[in-house]
């Protein structure tokens, strides 16, 4: 265990935002639980384009060298799969969205439940929705179907806006709601605006991330021949063999609140941004040339917002594309704004996710900043992978620097500082600087690194006498299915994760901070810190078997009564008469009606009702509509 840094600077929590929530699917990884695996095991999830995903006959157009490049890179399994019911969206909607919204409302989702927070409470609250985007594959390929490819939801399936604006709409949120696009540094400038709105008050809680589907080949294509691609398909960070980067796809999303709001709802804290800055270069002698001025100049601001010293700095999350003019730019920019502060044979550690999953481009911020958060709660520092020989242009003894190529436990509690820095091809910079939660807001803790379903939160009050009550753990889903995919996960994080987890403190959660649906089911047999037989109950829900520890049902929603009243030929002469002499309740609301005629008609209600020698004629339109009319009102009192 080694200390890393050193901060004594007094802030306000007023100025300072927790990140209380994390979800990701980034390649090799469709969870934070998968991600930090493929982190702490230096693993690259590189390798080839999913067969079907790009127009072969636009590849087979192409040099077999340049077909093979583009194909190279981190990729999603699938793009496509979309619980459409469950966001309430029609099928034929769900077709012409474009995958990057589906993809967000599922990270939102998955990041509300991992924060504890219940779907219903962000309509109460101001909930902003800030992402960062860059591509539109979808609209090109839309644009490729010719008319007959457009139909009435292809206007809002298409627009980049709606990617945020979409997430605001299923939860109801109230804040604001916006996608930006910095290039390169779209989704970390995306958390700099997320964490300024709550700091400024125009937001509560904040959703606050990223996404990038490479859909069509044309951008692939594009990088390459701007020359920005590794022929090899991976990011060499800092490395002799750097030669440009590996394209990556995917996203990741995070929710923000207030650190005071946090610490006084008793959130579990993944780690806290002090402080955030964006800069623009204004050019070089080229629009894509970066600049280490400007990047030093990025890194002082957003400590001098943050109220901290750059010296203090134990570890920065690269930018890091392994190309050959932003790895020496970056190290430089890293050694003049933090490496030349720190003492001589203490050097700043630094890495980068795009060595594991290529770069994501829009989404490569969000992706930066949630491995470092895994970081900051784990205590640990985790390899570059596939670093070997540092790049000549890049002397790291003389800059103070050192690559991170281990997997390290560190002191990386508060005070002690990371940072994160991502930068846009156009010259758009920002840098982020973290620290570790206060001690109260470790109370409840995640469990292990990371926490699939927000099973951390503690009651807010001690509950006396119940350590040896059984619990009941209650799970509830949209569907059948569903709910057996829920148990399944439960059991998965039980029997893997769990650690020393509670019944009390597990039944308080799943009661707490899920949201409720219709399908459900209640698993008895945790005790205390006993939770093997809930946990054997939990498997038999998982695959459809009957267990004394399980009950399940469906809730079905109150049932408000309808009434579809008859048109005109249902009537008959007498009709209802037995129910004005019977019913005060029929009578009163029949003479309602008949006061509410008077002043339009020149006949009696009860008289045409009821017949007679002199009564109006009931056959008559006139007559019979009014009347009919008269009858359903008072049959429905």
């Amino acid at each position: 265990m080694s200390a890393l840094g050193n901060n004594a600077s007094m802030r306000s929590l007023v100025e300072e935002v927790a990140v209380v929530g994390i979800s990701c699917r980034f390649p090799g990884s469709d969870t934070p639980e998968d991600l930090w695996k493929l982190l702490k095991r230096a693993n690259s999830a590189v390798s080839y384009i999913p067969d079907g995903r790009w127009d072969n006959n636009f590849l087979r157009g192409l040099r077999e060298s340049e077909s093979q490049i583009i194909q190279r890179g981190g990729f999603l399994a699938d793009v496509a799969g979309f619980d459409a019911e469950f966001f309430n969206v029609s099928p034929r909607e769900a077709a012409m969205m474009d995958p990057q919204q589906r993809l967000l409302l599922e990270l939102s989702w998955e990041a509300i439940e991992d924060a504890g927070i219940r779907a219903q409470q962000l309509s109460e609250a101001r909930a902003g929705v800030f992402v960062g985007v860059g591509g539109d594959d979808y609209s090109t390929l839309v644009r490729e179907q010719g008319p007959d490819g457009v139909s009435p939801h292809t206007f809002t399936g298409s627009l980049r806006s709606i990617i945020a604006n979409r997430v605001s709409y299923f939860l109801r949120a109230t804040g604001p709601s916006l996608v930006v696009d910095a290039g390169q540094a779209s989704s970390l400038v995306a958390l700099h605006l997320a964490a300024d709105s709550l700091r400024k008050g125009d937001s509560d809680v904040a959703i606050a991330g990223g996404v990038t589907l490479r859909l069509t080949p044309h951008h692939s294509l594009a990088a390459h021949r701007f020359g920005a691609l590794s022929p090899d398909g991976q990011c060499h960070v800092f490395d002799a063999r750097a030669n440009g980067f590996a394209q990556g796809e995917g996203g990741g999303a995070v929710v923000l609140k207030r650190l005071q709001d946090a610490l006084a709802d008793g959130d579990a804290v993944y780690c806290v941004i002090r402080g955030s800055a964006v800069n623009n270069d204004s050019g070089g002698s080229q629009l894509a040339e970066p600049s280490a001025r400007a990047q030093a100049a990025v890194i002082r601001e957003a400590h001098r917002l943050a109220g901290s010293n750059p010296r203090d700095v134990a570890y920065v999350e690269l930018h890091g594309t392994g190309t050959k003019a932003g790895d020496p730019v970056e190290a430089a920019a890293l050694a003049e704004a933090i490496g030349s502060l720190r003492q001589a044979g203490s050097p700043l550690r630094v890495g980068s996710i795009k060595s594991n999953i290529g770069h994501l481009e829009a989404a490569a911020g969000i992706a930066g900043f949630i491995k470092t958060a895994l970081c900051i709660r784990s205590g640990t520092l985790v390899p570059t992978a596939g670093f070997r020989t540092p790049n000549p242009y890049i002397p790291l003894d003389e800059l103070n620097l050192h690559v991170q190529t281990s997997v390290e436990e560190v002191e990386l509690d508060e005070p002690t500082l990371l940072g994160v820095s991502s930068f846009g091809v156009g010259g758009t910079n920002c840098h982020m600087v973290l620290s570790a939660a206060p001690a109260a807001a470790g109370a409840s803790g995640h469990a292990g690194s990371t926490r699939p379903a927000s099973l951390s939160s503690s009651p807010p009050v001690p509950l006396a006498g119940t350590q040896d009550v059984p619990v009941p753990l209650l799970l509830s889903a949209t569907s059948a299915t569903a709910l057996q995919g829920q148990a399944a996960r439960l059991s998965e994080w039980l029997r893997t994760d769990a650690g020393s987890a509670n019944a009390v403190d597990l039944g308080w959660a799943l009661l707490t901070t899920r949201s409720v649906w219709n399908h459900r089911a209640v698993v008895m047999g945790a005790v205390g810190d006993d939770i093997a037989a809930a946990a054997q109950g939990l498997e038999a829900l998982a695959v459809g078997e009957p267990s004394e520890l399980v009950r399940t049902g469906r809730a079905v929603p109150p049932v408000k009564p309808v009434f579809v009243f008859p048109g005109q030929g249902s009537q008959w002469l007498g009709m209802a008469t037995d129910l004005i002499d019977a019913s005060p309740a029929f009578a009163a609301a029949l003479q309602e009606c008949a006061d509410a005629l008077a002043p339009h008609i020149d006949w009696d209600l009860r008289h045409a009702l009821r017949g007679g020698t002199d009564a109006p004629d009931l056959e008559r339109v006139d007559i019979v509509q009014p009347a009919l009319w008269a009858v359903m009102i008072s049959l429905t009192r």
